[in-house]
């Protein structure tokens, strides 16, 4: 009987340790960010090199619930100042609606920016170096939008070093001002908080 007692007694210790585990239940939901990734997000250093002579730009792609940096080489075609910033943004957009391949997609790699999508320049009433989507801003999915706006604000910052893009959509509703942010690289998929509307 008190062998008996003694291995029950034992297997109720061990039960009460495994499933303690210092740790209690909490039915309080908890934010612990993004799942961790096992892909590596990061391309090998030697093969960032250029395809083709051009413009090194710095487009932002997601990897792991989270925006990264990649390299990309762009054709600019000589014209005038405002011309070149419209044929910029075009090419800018242009690199984001491409599906990453080779080592950017075994590094995990994706993008969240589908066609059709166009830009066009400012429109009268605009302020100066805004840009026009061809959807609006607000109605596009998040990790798009914030791929968007930290790949025009990482590649043509404002004088004050920040990094900014002024948007619009096709409709008559005026432009809004957005910064790219730590947090927003952390959170694409948070919809991007709703600039001030912006007039010249």
């Amino acid at each position: 009987m008190r062998r008996l007692l003694g291995g029950a007694l034992a297997l109720l210790a061990l039960g009460g340790a495994a499933t303690g585990c210092g740790i209690r239940p909490t039915a309080v939901p908890v934010d612990a960010g993004p799942a961790p990734s096992r892909v590596p997000c990061e391309v090998p250093g030697n093969a960032v090199s250029p395809q083709f002579e051009g413009v090194t730009v710095r487009v932002y792609l997601v990897c792991g619930a989270q925006l990264v940096s990649a390299e990309r080489s762009v054709r600019i075609p000589e014209g005038r100042a405002s011309a070149d910033r419209l044929r910029f943004a075009e090419a800018l957009l242009a690199e984001l609606e491409v599906t990453p391949t080779g080592d950017e997609k075994a590094a995990g790699y994706t993008t969240d920016v589908r066609g059709p999508l166009t830009v066009t320049a400012a429109r009268k009433g605009d302020p100066a170096g805004a840009l026009r989507l061809s959807r609006r801003p607000e109605d596009l999915p998040a990790l798009a939008l914030s791929q968007i706006v930290c790949t025009y604000g990482e590649n043509t910052p404002t004088s004050s070093g920040a990094q900014q893009v002024v948007l619009g959509g096709p409709g008559e509703d005026p432009v809004r001002g957005y910064a790219c942010t730590a947090e927003m690289k952390a959170r694409p998929d948070a919809a991007p908080t709703l600039g001030e509307a912006l007039r010249p």
